[in-house]
Protein backbone atom coordinates (compact mmCIF):
# COMPACT_ATOMS: atom_id res chain seq x y z
CA UNK A 1 0.00 0.00 0.00
CA UNK A 2 1.29 3.85 -1.21
CA UNK A 3 0.04 6.73 1.09
CA UNK A 4 0.58 9.91 -0.39
CA UNK A 5 1.28 12.79 1.35
CA UNK A 6 1.29 16.38 0.22
CA UNK A 7 1.31 19.97 2.46
CA UNK A 8 -0.57 23.36 1.18
CA UNK A 9 -0.69 26.38 3.31
CA UNK A 10 -3.24 29.16 3.46
CA UNK A 11 -3.42 32.56 5.18
CA UNK A 12 -6.02 32.11 8.34
CA UNK A 13 -8.38 34.18 6.58
CA UNK A 14 -8.51 31.64 3.77
CA UNK A 15 -8.51 28.68 6.11
CA UNK A 16 -12.24 27.96 5.97
CA UNK A 17 -12.40 28.82 2.41
CA UNK A 18 -9.76 26.22 1.30
CA UNK A 19 -11.23 23.31 4.07
CA UNK A 20 -14.85 23.77 2.63
CA UNK A 21 -13.56 23.42 -0.71
CA UNK A 22 -11.98 20.33 0.00
CA UNK A 23 -14.76 18.93 1.76
CA UNK A 24 -17.15 19.83 -0.70
CA UNK A 25 -15.87 19.76 -3.94
CA UNK A 26 -12.52 18.35 -4.35
CA UNK A 27 -12.29 15.19 -1.74
CA UNK A 28 -16.05 14.17 -3.23
CA UNK A 29 -14.51 14.66 -7.03
CA UNK A 30 -11.87 12.52 -6.32
CA UNK A 31 -14.21 9.68 -5.11
CA UNK A 32 -16.28 10.14 -8.10
CA UNK A 33 -13.71 9.23 -10.24
CA UNK A 34 -13.86 5.40 -8.65
CA UNK A 35 -10.31 5.19 -9.51
CA UNK A 36 -9.41 1.01 -9.14
CA UNK A 37 -6.84 1.61 -6.08
CA UNK A 38 -7.60 3.88 -4.54
CA UNK A 39 -8.33 3.72 -0.40
CA UNK A 40 -9.46 6.78 0.55
CA UNK A 41 -7.88 10.31 2.15
CA UNK A 42 -7.46 11.71 5.60
CA UNK A 43 -7.02 15.43 5.99
CA UNK A 44 -5.10 17.43 9.03
CA UNK A 45 -5.09 21.20 9.57
CA UNK A 46 -2.67 22.56 12.30
CA UNK A 47 -2.94 25.89 12.98
CA UNK A 48 0.21 27.93 13.14
CA UNK A 49 -0.16 31.50 14.03
CA UNK A 50 0.29 33.18 10.37
CA UNK A 51 -0.56 30.39 8.25
CA UNK A 52 -2.83 27.12 8.36
CA UNK A 53 -1.11 24.22 7.08
CA UNK A 54 -3.44 20.98 5.69
CA UNK A 55 -1.90 17.83 5.23
CA UNK A 56 -3.40 15.50 2.76
CA UNK A 57 -2.96 11.37 3.25
CA UNK A 58 -3.99 9.47 0.63
CA UNK A 59 -4.25 5.51 0.05
CA UNK A 60 -3.70 3.70 -2.88
CA UNK A 61 -3.14 -0.16 -3.82
CA UNK A 62 -0.06 0.56 -6.01
CA UNK A 63 1.66 2.98 -7.57
CA UNK A 64 -0.21 1.91 -10.80
CA UNK A 65 -3.29 3.37 -8.85
CA UNK A 66 -0.99 6.72 -8.36
CA UNK A 67 -0.41 7.38 -11.36
CA UNK A 68 -4.15 7.16 -12.42
CA UNK A 69 -4.93 9.87 -10.10
CA UNK A 70 -2.18 12.03 -10.70
CA UNK A 71 -1.12 11.36 -14.38
CA UNK A 72 2.05 9.88 -15.83
CA UNK A 73 4.54 11.82 -13.48
CA UNK A 74 3.22 10.51 -10.23
CA UNK A 75 4.81 12.59 -7.88
CA UNK A 76 3.75 16.22 -9.20
CA UNK A 77 1.05 17.78 -7.33
CA UNK A 78 -2.40 17.42 -8.15
CA UNK A 79 -3.94 21.40 -7.30
CA UNK A 80 -7.11 22.60 -9.07
CA UNK A 81 -6.95 26.21 -9.73
CA UNK A 82 -9.83 26.67 -6.91
CA UNK A 83 -7.55 25.59 -4.94
CA UNK A 84 -4.50 27.54 -5.95
CA UNK A 85 -6.64 30.77 -5.42
CA UNK A 86 -6.33 30.60 -1.23
CA UNK A 87 -3.49 28.30 -1.16
CA UNK A 88 -0.25 31.06 0.13
CA UNK A 89 2.16 27.88 -0.86
CA UNK A 90 2.09 24.26 -1.48
CA UNK A 91 4.21 21.47 -2.50
CA UNK A 92 4.96 20.90 -5.68
CA UNK A 93 5.73 17.08 -5.79
CA UNK A 94 3.88 14.68 -3.01
CA UNK A 95 5.86 12.13 -1.35
CA UNK A 96 5.25 8.82 -1.99
CA UNK A 97 5.54 5.93 1.39
CA UNK A 98 5.49 2.52 1.11
CA UNK A 99 2.86 1.65 4.10
CA UNK A 100 4.75 -0.75 6.58
CA UNK A 101 2.15 -0.65 9.31
CA UNK A 102 -1.14 0.51 10.21
CA UNK A 103 -3.62 1.70 7.42
CA UNK A 104 -6.76 -0.03 7.09
CA UNK A 105 -7.58 -1.24 3.39
CA UNK A 106 -10.87 -1.63 2.67
CA UNK A 107 -12.25 -4.14 -0.19
CA UNK A 108 -12.60 -1.97 -3.60
CA UNK A 109 -16.22 -3.25 -3.36
CA UNK A 110 -17.02 -0.54 -1.13
CA UNK A 111 -16.19 2.92 -2.61
CA UNK A 112 -15.16 5.87 -0.63
CA UNK A 113 -17.75 8.26 0.64
CA UNK A 114 -17.90 11.80 0.97
CA UNK A 115 -20.47 13.50 3.14
CA UNK A 116 -20.92 17.05 2.47
CA UNK A 117 -19.51 18.27 5.74
CA UNK A 118 -16.16 16.44 6.37
CA UNK A 119 -13.94 14.42 4.57
CA UNK A 120 -13.63 10.43 5.56
CA UNK A 121 -10.34 9.04 7.06
CA UNK A 122 -9.08 6.00 4.97
CA UNK A 123 -10.26 3.83 7.68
Amino acid sequence: MISRVWHGWTTPENAEAYQRLLVTTILPGIAARRIAGYLGVRLDRRDAGDEVEFVTTMLFESEAAVSEFAGPDAMVSVVPAAARAVLARFDEHAAHYTVVAGGCPRPASEPELYPATQPQAPC
